[in-house]
């Protein structure tokens, strides 16, 4: 349909709000994508909830635009946002109210973004997610449509890895080698070098005094997985750490849902698992499997958008065939379509 034209709402707005970024998506029951846009976060943590609801409304009006839907009236008539930030009840309570406020659609389901990334990578609504991003979360839904997941709210929920705690860690690791306290190790040399620096010392200084923005540590996760390949053993304990830490995350969803005898699909979300290294990938399943031998592992692919309007398509009452026929469409759909930059 041409910009301009004019239809009726969409049947779903999918929405995924990530602490940096936000990608909002109007679907048809059939599976046809009618728009997709990508623009400025909507998080009511990294920019505040009227900034992010402001976000949020010049976005999905973008999209109508796209679609031809009157931005004026609602846009859809059910609505999926999936957003980083969605801890705790209160933080659904306070997002709920703040998105009706906006009257895009007559219902808005609130979730925690993991389980966009899962429904994006599993073609079935159940299964694990692992996600390795700037941090770590994971989530799971059982066969009978109980989930489970973690608080992930840094090391006060006894969270540890992501990119960030994986470079913050080689910092250290580089650190204490050149030191005495630990180690010599490859890293000593890698790290300060990919910020144009000597010494581990003029690392921790620059970190120190701000010279350094402490968010550029997550530069540094690749660095140490190249490290661990190459056969440094201080880099390689570090990525087993990490791969341990996410198994250990996959495997005790699986046993408070009960899931160890199904197979579920575990979804590999975030910008970590670009990696290739194959060791971390053999000892992180090892784990997983330890809880559920028969499950299936995949790396995402698309974008965790798509996951929210396949959310938003499940709650639709139809036959299984039409409801495999739209998932099959609109997954052809993202892959040929490339998202408006707003």
């Amino acid at each position: 349909m041409a910009i301009g034209e004019r239809r009726g709402p969409a049947t779903v707005l999918a929405v995924d709000g990530g602490n940096s970024k936000a990608d909002v998506a109007l679907v048809d029951a059939d599976g046809t994508l009618l728009a997709l846009v990508h623009g400025a976060t909507i998080s009511h943590q990294a920019v505040g909830l009227e900034r992010g609801m402001a976000n949020l409304r010049a976005l999905a009006g973008r999209a109508a635009q796209v679609a031809g839907i009157d931005a004026s009236a609602r846009v859809a008539h059910r609505a999926v946002y999936c957003l980083a930030g969605v801890d705790y009840p209160s933080d659904v309570r306070a997002l709920r109210r703040a998105i009706e406020g906006l009257a895009l659609s007559p219902s808005a389901v609130v979730l925690n973004d993991t389980f966009a990334a899962l429904r994006a990578g599993s073609h079935r609504p159940w299964g694990v997610a692992l996600i390795c991003g700037q941090g770590i979360n994971a989530c799971a839904v059982a066969p009978n449509g109980r989930s489970a997941r973690f608080d992930a709210v840094g090391s006060y929920s006894g969270d540890w890895g992501g990119a960030r705690g994986v470079g913050l860690a080689g910092v250290a690791a580089a650190a204490r080698g050149a030191d005495g306290r630990g180690p010599r190790t490859s890293l000593q040399e890698l790290l300060p070098a990919h910020f144009g620096l000597r010494s581990p010392a003029a690392l921790t200084r620059a970190l120190y005094l701000g010279q350094i923005d402490e968010l550029r540590l997550t530069e540094l996760s690749p660095v140490v997985f190249d490290a661990a390949t190459a056969g440094d053993p201080v880099a390689r304990s570090i990525v087993d750490r990490l791969a341990d830490e996410l198994g250990t995350m996959g495997a005790a969803l699986i046993r408070r849902l009960r899931m160890g005898r199904t197979d579920p699909d575990v979804v590999l979300a975030g910008g970590v698992f670009r990696a290739t290294d194959a060791a971390f990938y053999e000892r992180l399943e090892a784990v997983v499997r330890a809880a559920a031998p028969r499950a299936r592992f995949v790396r995402l692919i698309a974008p965790p958008v798509l996951g929210a309007a396949l959310l938003g398509l499940d709650g639709i009452d139809r036959p299984a065939a039409a409801r495999d026929a739209a998932e099959a469409l609109l997954r052809t759909e993202f892959r040929s379509r490339e998202p408006e930059r707003a």
